[in-house]
């Protein structure tokens, strides 16, 4: 802890003076959305934090999209994620929110599909030379309306392999959402917190985005 706090102290008064702030790039759906506030104010006059534009779905709508998220910005860091989609049942004759049906409709991507997306999503991310952090998909309560309790840690386990394999780091948000949403859940059955919630799963993100950034820096001022 008191190892964390210097460098902290250090990289405050050191980060960046005199160039440009680095460029950090968030990538997820709406329980991205809902931390990356907190995120970008902890970062501030520390890092450029920017979150894709909309949410980013599932997989296959960052296929899609993944090119025009990263743009021409050279980023430094980019915290990514894609899950509760992916692993979401749905049907058009759903009447609950987001068509989300795990009774009578079909999934996003099974796991197999997932795996296969991810692995291309990847190598896209992978070409951007940034510092690439994948978060493990958030917590599925029981009785949320179109997922199955469970499923977070199956498509986890697809993706944490597929991390693996390409020497991609890894935050466990998935632990911490689970003991956050016992307390900071928005409601019962949802996969989505409270204010104070997303301000504690920001704390772990920060930190992971923060350690990143701190190694570069002192890379750099060896060189």
């Amino acid at each position: 802890m008191k190892k964390r706090l210097f460098f902290l102290f250090v990289f405050s008064l050191m980060a960046f003076k005199g160039k440009e702030l680095p460029n950090v790039l968030i990538i997820g759906d709406s329980i991205s959305i809902g931390y990356t506030p907190y995120v970008t104010k902890a970062l501030e006059e520390k890092a450029n934090v920017v979150h894709n534009e909309g949410n980013a779905q599932h997989t296959g709508t960052g296929l899609l999209k993944l090119d025009q998220w990263l743009g021409n910005t050279k980023w430094d860091v980019i915290h990514f994620n894609w899950g509760l989609w992916d692993l979401c049942y749905r049907s058009e004759q759903s009447k609950v929110y987001g068509n989300r049906d795990k009774i009578h409709g079909t999934v996003t991507f099974t796991p197999e599909e997932y795996g296969k997306n991810l692995e291309q999503l990847v190598r896209g991310l992978k070409q951007t030379n940034a510092k690439l952090i994948f978060a493990t998909i958030t917590y599925v309560p029981k009785g949320e309306a179109g997922r199955f309790f469970g499923d977070d840690k199956r498509y986890n386990k697809v993706a944490v392999r597929i991390m693996k394999k390409h020497n991609i780091q890894i935050n466990n948000l998935n632990k911490r959402s689970r003991i956050i949403h016992k307390k900071f859940k928005n409601e019962e059955g949802d996969v989505h917190f409270t204010p104070e919630g997303y301000a504690l799963l920001a704390e772990k993100v920060t930190n992971k985005i923060l350690d990143n950034l701190q190694q570069d820096y002192f890379k750099k001022i060896k060189q």
